[in-house]
């Protein structure tokens, strides 16, 4: 019987996350923590609240006090840290937080799992969910994989990195089975609306300016949320231990042309004329020290365990769109 303890479970990824363990492993019990901040919600989670397998407790990661506890009386068998504060541009208001819940919240996790788990028998895991802005900023050649070197250029990305880096710490360290992941930028149902994709469509749906940061030339890789979450759980059931996989979306494109696909696909679904709400995009002040562009070769996991995504970005992007139309008319 595995306890496996799932942090930021009421978040974006997370909830995706949990819904798929609880309905999965209907054999393990699953344990959802998450201190349900501004960007984490019980109801992205409402559709396994009565599920015999799970359970969720509201508790800050930094309690350690009450993150022993729990390790202790529910057994604890595993971990997939979820839990971070996670958007760039808050990060650059308050980056003291950053470091309070990725850093120090990381290590009160790591701490718990070295105290309460036997690291002889190497039964347990510490799976770390990262960011590929650990590794900085591309110029337009070039992706990033395992072996690229660090350089975070945000606070948020700061952050992540020096979490990662305990993590590895613990592992070589103390003998702590891990694992790492570090993605691209994911999108899909239930992401808080302070992040591109939502914010977009939602400023669709009210009929307000779309602000792009600078001249809307930067470029991401974007990955569908449940291409992510195979990822995840094809890793934590069948990765190495010590081990950093790459999951990347294989979908390279700037901002200012995703703003103007996702209207593309906005006015088609609404029936509007075609480039009708293109005039909502405004170009804003772009943000400090704004990474370039990112890109993800996620060879490694794909050789080794067999993973690519699935999910061609429109169908995506559709997907997407129809999950925030559907929660707009209820």
């Amino acid at each position: 019987m595995k306890n496996i303890l799932i942090t930021g479970g009421a978040g974006f990824i997370g909830s995706h996350l949990v819904k798929r363990f609880v309905h999965n492993y209907p054999d393990y019990n699953i344990y959802n923590i998450d201190n349900l901040t501004y960007a984490g919600s019980l109801k992205n989670v409402k559709e396994i609240e009565n599920k015999k397998n799970y359970f969720f407790l509201k508790l800050d990661i930094n309690n350690h006090k009450e993150i022993l506890k729990l390790f202790k009386d529910k057994k604890i068998s595993d971990v997939i840290h979820l839990a971070a504060e996670s958007h760039v541009d808050r990060s650059i208001e308050s980056s003291f937080e950053f470091a309070k819940t990725n850093v120090l919240g990381t290590l009160s996790l790591l701490e718990a799992c070295k105290k309460s788990w036997n690291l002889t028998s190497q039964n347990n895991f510490f799976y770390h969910i990262s960011t590929d802005e650990v590794y900085g900023s591309l110029g337009l050649e070039g992706s990033f994989n395992e072996k690229t070197k660090y350089d975070p250029n945000s606070p948020y990305s700061a952050s992540k990195a020096s979490s990662d880096h305990f993590v590895r710490a613990y592992n070589k360290t103390y003998g702590l089975p891990i694992l790492i992941s570090n993605c691209s930028n994911n999108y899909g149902p239930f992401q808080h609306n302070e992040k591109l994709i939502p914010n977009i469509i939602n400023s669709l749906l009210k009929g307000r300016k779309i602000p792009i940061y600078g001249d809307g030339k930067n470029i991401r890789d974007w990955l569908f949320v449940d291409d992510h979450c195979d990822a995840i759980e094809l890793i934590f059931t069948k990765g190495k231990n010590g081990e950093t996989y790459n999951i990347g979306g294989g979908y390279e494109i700037s901002n200012i042309d995703l703003a103007q696909l996702i209207i593309k696909i906005f006015d088609k679904i609404k029936l509007n004329p075609s480039g009708l709400s293109k005039n909502l995009i405004e170009f804003v002040n772009d943000r400090p020290g704004h990474d370039f562009r990112y890109s993800i070769d996620f060879s490694k996991i794909k050789n080794s365990l067999g993973w690519k995504p699935k999910t061609n970005f429109e169908e995506g992007i559709l997907k997407t769109i129809n999950y925030y139309l559907k929660s707009i008319n209820h």
